[in-house]
This record gives C-alpha cells, structure tokens and sequence, in this order.
C-alpha cells in the first residue's frame, strides 16, 4: 500500500495503483454526490459492479477521508439566513490562526480560509437580517487583532457546492 501524503492527495487504488481515484470510484461518489441516502444496491446497480464491491470502494474511501462523512442540504434562505457576505480581512502579523479561531467560533460563520494577496483570511457567513450582519461587523470583524475588513454581500448564488450552514438554535420551550 502507498504511502499517504500529508493532505491525503495520494491513496492506493484496489488495483495498486497511487494517485488516482478509478472510474469506479468516480461513478460511485457522483451517485452520492446526487443523493447519499441510495442504498448500495441501488448505486451498484446504476454502476454496472457487485453491491460488495461498492461497499469495499465506500469503506475504503471513507477510511481515507476521501469520503468525509453524510449530511443534508439545507436552503439557508428557507430557515431564516437570508444573507451571504464574504469577508476579506488583514490581521496583526503573527496572530492570524488566534484570530481565525475565534472568528470560527461565532454560528454565523461557515467558512475561514487562509489566502495570498491582499487579505490575510477571507470569511464566509450568513447573516438573518441586516440588524444580525450589523451585529456580526461590530462583534466578530472588530475582534482585537484585525486591522481591516473588507464585507463583501451576495447579490445572487449562481453555484454553491459547499454543504455547511451556521448550527441551528433551538428553542427548549
């Protein structure tokens, strides 16, 4: 068996092979890809192989964070976020991962990437209104450490693969 490389982009192959995932295992995740809940049988049958072997492919790449777990999609807008922003940010040099941290905490945040050019972390969030994004910008994008911000609203999604919507709160009443 290969050797996996630090951000798994090498795996071994039923066949050996390192390096690449097989038409089998490309068939078999676009099939989940389109609805997870179909039972093995079920994408066996659509892949033309043996439901054992979709099985071993699924525990395979599940055991390779390949396959990194199952959930639902949701429609932000239709529980209540009805804002997108994106968020470029430059942060005090040395206290970018202490900040992102604590950015990451708040429910509202769904995504925190590190990037090059001119922001240290751009920021993914939905806000429910513009009384949550107000209070969003004066309590998580004035954190100590950030320098500048830069709020970016979307206008309209024309693609949006990405599955995370912030936690949801419930009520105990």
């Amino acid at each position: 068996m290969c050797k996996l490389q630090e951000r798994r982009t090498e795996l071994q192959s039923p066949e050996g092979r390192c390096g690449m995932l097989d038409a089998t295992d490309r068939a078999i995740l676009a099939i989940l890809f389109k609805d997870a809940t179909q039972s093995n049988r079920t994408v066996a049958e659509k892949v033309g192989v043996s439901q054992g072997t979709v099985s071993n492919r699924i525990k395979r790449m599940e055991q390779l964070e390949i396959i990194e777990g199952y959930s639902i999609r949701l429609n932000p807008e239709k529980i209540g976020w009805r804002m997108t922003v994106v968020v470029g940010i430059r942060m005090e040099k040395g206290r970018l991962l202490e900040i992102q941290e604590k950015i990451a905490e708040d429910p509202r945040v769904v995504s925190v990437y590190d990037v090059t050019g001119d922001y240290d972390s751009m920021v993914v969030a939905l806000a429910r209104d513009r009384e949550d994004l107000n209070d969003f910008t004066k309590t998580v994008l004035s954190l100590d450490g950030i320098e500048r911000s830069h709020t970016h609203m979307v206008l309209n999604t024309v693609k949006n693969t990405w599955i995370g919507i912030p936690e949801l709160e419930f009520s105990s009443d």
